[in-house]
């Protein structure tokens, strides 16, 4: 603790002694976790109070947006507009012409500065990143290009971490004269006649205006002066409004564009395809078989070409709205929870003309559409564990490193290669030298073993390294979990009266809804199908009905639903079928 004030108080010389002791107390509970980046990098997370303060990368240590609230003035502030957010938290870097200049000039920094991003109009930071060219270099590129290097963002995975609050508002500091005195103009004007207020300078009409106008189908909030400035440019530009929203419109770029599509469908979806007995109903089941069905004709769906990235920051950005609320009720499956229904946006939604006319003929299909499944795809992956370092590290690999089976097998053959192990008198065997002997051998067996035949090196080798495993659902990013995925399981139950009931668990992890499975098991095999909560289990669910159905769980889900066999296991439980005497 005393080391990490001293390296804190070296990488902040801002803070005082009193803000340093109350930012690294001396006796409250401090926490210390590590994570990996998607591209394998560890990252060191310091919490304090359930809420991580400060993230490790490299030996830097770095604030989150949690203490930035706190101490807002902490790092160099550059603003930007409200709508630039969702890209930031979308995996973006923040570029010039998206950074806005305020009268007093920006502050002075040099390459490699750690900054802070605010939002127009609230001085709280949203971002953390750093400055890819000085202030001099900004100014003479003309505000072009990529000005700062995003390292973690309000609304991003290290922020869920915490207790997911919401920035605070705090006002901009004024520091100009010129912006005192225009401060104290409009507060006079505020008590006069509204005609007065229209004095005020046009082009910050015109720019506030623009801003309202890229920020409506965002989920951002103007508050404070912005807001009031946003309603009196709405007043003076009332007539030409409808032009510039038209010429918006045809000047979408195709990001804008589906970002308007998934909005469209979001609302249309929940609007006319969801009930409330449907909840909680599945992330994936949502975008399947509800959002994909209310794509217009000749269009398509696709969240990479949207600034969201992932489906996931969608529906997080709609549950910042308070629309829905999204719950991760399995371990890396979310699933909705809670829709409000009353929510001004969706009763406000009109349905397109075109789905009108149809929407006999879609009901008609919905069944249909509900039963078009894509099996995910499941790769086994390998994690470098403490004990086989020494074997990867000169390949440049550390612990946590995750890696594939084709990976790990080209590491260990240049490594048995470049220190010359293969065995002369025969190639299918491999010399075991001192490293080998340590990773791969057991105590009892290193003075007994000194070849390994190629395959029994590399079994040895996937055997000792952390299992995990990436699965990719159909439309969504991959996500890389621990171990290896648990397998669908069926089993038979005795109940009362010698009654038989099949028991399927685990069907979430493949991107199927348990309660969807229910219903087209209890239409094809005409019995009774429940959903009842997994014993000794949080949030998890899993299908019982009636007798043994094993022979119609393994068609639909081998032929229909294309799931490999080896990740379903009671199958050799089905009843055997002969002849009834």
């Amino acid at each position: 603790r005393r080391k990490l004030r001293t390296d804190v108080a070296a990488a902040f010389p801002n803070l005082s002694a009193e803000q340093l002791t109350e930012f690294i107390p001396n006796k409250e509970e401090l926490n210390v976790i590590k994570i990996y980046s998607h591209k394998g990098e560890a990252v060191t997370v310091y919490m304090n109070n359930r809420n991580p303060i400060l993230f490790e990368i490299e030996k830097a240590l770095y604030p989150t947006v949690y203490t930035l609230w706190v101490y807002p003035d902490l790092l160099p502030a550059f603003s930007t507009w409200p709508p630039v957010l969702q890209k930031l938290a979308g995996g973006a870097d923040l570029m010039l012409p998206g950074v806005v200049v305020p009268s007093s000039g920006f502050p002075q920094v040099e390459r490699g500065t750690l900054c802070a991003v605010t939002l127009l109009g609230n001085r709280a930071p949203v971002a953390v990143a750093v400055a890819t060219m000085s202030t001099a270099e900004m100014l003479a590129a003309g505000m072009k290009g990529k000005g700062f290097a995003v390292l973690h963002t309000y609304m991003d995975h290290l922020w869920e971490y915490g207790d997911k609050s919401y920035p605070p508002t705090l006002a901009p500091l004024v520091t100009d004269s010129a912006e005192k005195e225009s401060a104290e103009d409009e507060e006079e004007m505020e008590g006069k006649e509204p005609v007065i207020s229209f004095s005020t300078d046009p082009l910050q009409h015109v720019d506030i205006g623009d801003l309202s106008l890229k920020g409506r189908d965002s989920c951002t909030i103007l508050l404070g002066k912005e807001e009031l400035d946003e309603n009196r440019a709405a007043e003076t530009a009332e007539d030409a409004n409808t032009e510039v929203q038209q010429e918006a419109e045809d000047s979408r770029t195709p990001q804008e564009q589906m970002d308007a599509l998934f909005n469209q469908c979001f609302f249309h979806a929940l609007k006319c395809k969801v009930k409330k007995s449907d909840l909680p109903l599945l992330t994936s089941t949502f975008l399947r078989s509800h959002m994909f069905s209310c794509c217009p004709a000749g269009q398509q769906l696709d969240i990479k070409k949207s600034s969201y990235k992932k489906f996931s920051k969608f529906l997080q950005c709609m549950q910042h709205q308070k629309i829905l609320q999204v719950k991760e009720l399995n371990k890396g499956v979310e699933s909705i929870v809670e829709v409000d229904w009353k929510h001004p946006d969706i009763k406000a939604f009109a349905v397109p003309e075109g789905f009108s006319s149809a929407s006999a003929a879609q009901d008609s299909k919905s069944e249909d559409r509900e039963k078009v499944y894509h099996a995910p795809e499941i790769i086994p992956l390998y994690g470098v564990s403490t004990k086989m370092i020494p074997l990867f590290q000169e390949s440049g690999h550390r612990k946590g490193s995750i890696l594939s089976s084709s990976e790990v097998r080209n590491i260990i053959i240049n490594y048995v290669k470049t220190n010359e192990l293969v065995d002369e008198t025969n190639k299918n065997f491999v010399k075991v030298n001192a490293i080998l002997c340590d990773c791969l051998l057991d105590k009892s067996e290193q003075d007994e073993i000194s070849k390994l035949r190629w395959d029994d090196l590399l079994s040895r080798c996937l055997e000792r390294l952390q299992p995990l495993h990436q699965v990719t659902f159909f439309g969504q990013e991959p996500i890389v979990r621990k171990g290896n995925i648990e397998a669908i399981d069926i089993t038979i139950a005795q109940r009362s009266s010698n009654k038989k009931v099949t028991i399927i668990k685990n069907l979430e992890l493949y991107g199927l809804d348990p309660q969807c499975v229910a219903n087209i098991l209890q239409q094809k095999v005409q019995a009774s199908a429940t959903i009842t909560p997994v014993p000794g289990t949080k949030d998890r669910v899993q299908v019982q009905i009636q007798g043994n159905q094993i022979h119609h769980l393994a068609k639909m889900l081998l032929e229909e639903y294309q799931l490999p066999r080896k990740y379903i296991q009671g199958l050799e439980k089905a009843p055997k079928l002969g002849r009834r005497k």
